[in-house]
């Protein structure tokens, strides 16, 4: 009897490891878009620190990352259970805002705002060349302003997982919830580690010498070629993946746009050889597309509302 309870037990978790593990497969896959701006985002927030220092400094908002998500993990499976109904338009919410900051992304570099830009650039330098700048004050209003990006896309990366979730039991969410938080946080950093070093890596292989020196200098100038085209891609990906991910959930959540885009996808299905890729690459051209439009939207009333704000203040 002990032995069958025991199996069964381990049959048990056997069922809910591999529960967690599909569904946390399937969370993955939706919060892709949010994590790529992570990953380029938080790369971006020690531009400016000392080489030194840029290790501590990923390292600080990490931990700062493991404090949101110890907030955001609970709160979200306190919704889920008291509040069920609430996850949708909160899935809808996070959808909006991917598409609202990939938007506002866009703006920024097609109208950059060219006197805060050389306003950012002129104070990194300041913060690294001059020696009466104080260098911890200043990484700690960038670890400051990371854990409060971080914050944000952890709830976008939270809401959305647990969209994935509704239908799971709560042992099942409250298990792919952690194991998410863990490995994004851990997978993200880690990364964003390895990313900001790549420089460094790349001019120690420049300065060796001995045997082998001659590939060694190579593959430095390789990477130092690399490693800012890395920078560049993970912002144009991570973005265009929000937009995607973003439009993807507003498209599902409002039944006319899918049954539209659904049909679109379908009608190409019948093409010869190439019908699949098609009908797929239409149903995710179609969810950007309504991402980027929802997201302009938003975006053109957050800039009207501001507007109205500014004489408001002056007034006051």
């Amino acid at each position: 009897m002990a032995g069958t309870s025991l199996l069964a037990l381990i049959d048990d978790i056997a069922t809910l490891l591999d529960d967690v593990a599909v569904m946390s497969k399937v969370a993955v896959k939706k919060t892709a878009g949010v994590l790529g701006d992570d990953l380029a985002l938080n790369a971006e927030q020690v531009t400016g620190v000392n080489a030194d220092r840029e290790l501590p400094v990923v390292w600080a908002v990490a931990k700062g990352s493991f404090i949101n998500k110890l907030i955001l993990v609970p709160a979200a499976l306190a919704i889920s259970y008291f509040l069920p109904a609430a996850i949708i338009p909160l899935l809808m919410l996070g959808g909006l805002f991917l598409c609202f900051e990939g938007c506002e992304k866009l703006a920024h570099k097609i109208f950059p705002d060219k006197k805060e830009d050389a306003e950012r650039h002129v104070e990194l330098v300041q913060a690294v060349a001059n020696p009466a700048v104080d260098l911890v004050a200043f990484e700690k209003d960038k670890i400051k302003g990371a854990v409060r990006t971080d914050f944000i896309l952890s709830a976008e990366i939270v809401v959305i997982s647990l969209g994935t979730l509704a239908d799971s039991t709560m042992t099942v969410r409250i298990a792919t919830l952690s194991a998410i938080a863990i490995m994004m946080t851990v997978g993200v950093y880690g990364l964003v580690a390895a990313i900001v070093k790549l420089d460094d890596l790349g001019l120690g292989l420049l300065k060796s010498k001995g045997s082998g020196s001659q590939f060694k200098h190579s593959l430095g100038k390789g990477i130092l070629l690399v490693a800012p085209i890395l920078m560049k891609s993970l912002g144009i990906i991570g973005t265009a993946a929000m937009f995607m991910v973003g439009g993807g959930i507003l498209v599902h959540g409002i039944p006319v746009v899918h049954h539209f885009t659904q049909d679109v996808a379908k009608s190409l299905e019948a093409v010869t050889y190439v019908g699949g890729f098609l009908a797929g690459l239409t149903s995710i051209v179609l969810e950007a597309g309504f991402g980027i439009l929802c997201g302009t939207l938003a975006l053109l009333i957050f800039i009207a509302v501001k507007k109205m704000k500014k004489p408001a203040a002056a007034k006051a």
